[in-house]
């Protein structure tokens, strides 16, 4: 069983989070994010949408077929903001089945940085303090990303391990999952194999390296073990949760094919005191570096 903490009150890592942390790979807590914010966030985020125009360019973002890792839309969005649509959201002739703010899969990757709204909601300091007590010495901000997991059509996400796609080494990928809304079993809430980040050959490593190379990318495997996807537990979160985790947790959800949306917001850090490669699928203009908090 994954422990669980009331975070209403977070001002510090505690010796028991981080113990936890160490153990399972993941850190659940409660509350940490007043449910106000997350509300403020979704209501920006149909602002956004409103402003949105379809025809500028229709990305489909899917774990299962990749099909999204050859399209320089996505391969340059790592400076800026981008909408990527539900594989199923269009039907056989390529058209929208969907009303837009039921159609998105996710917007990335930099709003953290280009965004007010999402600047200020990334860098709270109960977020900052969260990234410092879990071992970044000079945490970094790499990327954004708003999920929809939209009701009927939500995708399924694939086992994998984040610092497959933003590596540093050494390895120091941590990412925050924020639930803008409740996650549940039903809606397509994440799962993970506790303790899944001390598996493997390659010790500090994924399984696979996600390559960049020209105007596309290539999938380097590193170690042909499967996942224990038969030790994955669910890992529910009502709406102000933060699950924390390190990039070589192994995690995953479901489709959803309930009624309920499931939003969410994604940060990915990094330690500035680690080297970022430049074949990092992810990448930037030198006048647009990383930023902190």
């Amino acid at each position: 069983m994954i422990p669980r903490f009331d975070a209403t009150s977070f001002s510090v890592v505690t010796a028991e989070m981080q113990q936890a942390f160490n153990r399972d790979g993941v850190l659940v807590l409660d509350g940490l994010i007043p449910e106000a914010k997350c509300d403020e966030l979704c209501s920006h985020m149909d602002d956004m949408m409103a402003s949105f125009d379809v025809d500028e360019h229709a990305s489909v973002f899917s774990s299962a077929s990749q099909a999204h890792a050859q399209d320089e839309y996505f391969l340059s969005s790592g400076h800026t903001t981008r909408f990527f649509f539900e594989e199923e959201a269009f039907d056989e002739d390529g058209a929208l089945t969907k009303p837009l703010e039921k159609a998105l899969n996710k917007v990335g990757h930099a709003m953290h940085d280009i965004d007010p709204e999402f600047d200020r909601f990334s860098r709270q300091p109960a977020l900052a303090a969260l990234a410092r007590g879990l071992g970044l010495t000079d945490p970094k901000l790499a990327q954004s990303m708003y999920i929809f997991k939209q009701p009927e059509i939500g995708g399924e996400v694939l086992c994998h391990q984040d610092a497959t796609y933003i590596r540093t080494n050494p390895n120091s990928c941590l990412g925050f999952w924020i639930a803008l809304e409740d996650a549940t079993e039903e809606n397509g809430c994440l799962w993970g194999i506790p303790g899944g980040h001390l598996d493997g050959t390659n010790s500090g490593m994924p399984k696979s390296l996600f390559i960049r190379e020209g105007v596309g990318t290539r999938e380097e495997v590193l170690d042909e073990t499967p996942y224990r996807e038969k030790d994955c537990l669910p890992l529910p979160a009502p709406k102000g949760t933060v699950l924390a985790f390190g990039g070589l947790f192994p995690h995953m959800s479901r489709a959803n094919r309930s009624a309920k949306s499931r939003h969410a917001y994604t940060l990915h850090i990094i330690d500035g005191a680690t080297n970022y490669p430049d074949d990092n699928w992810l990448q930037r203009p030198e006048d647009m570096p990383f930023r902190g908090f």
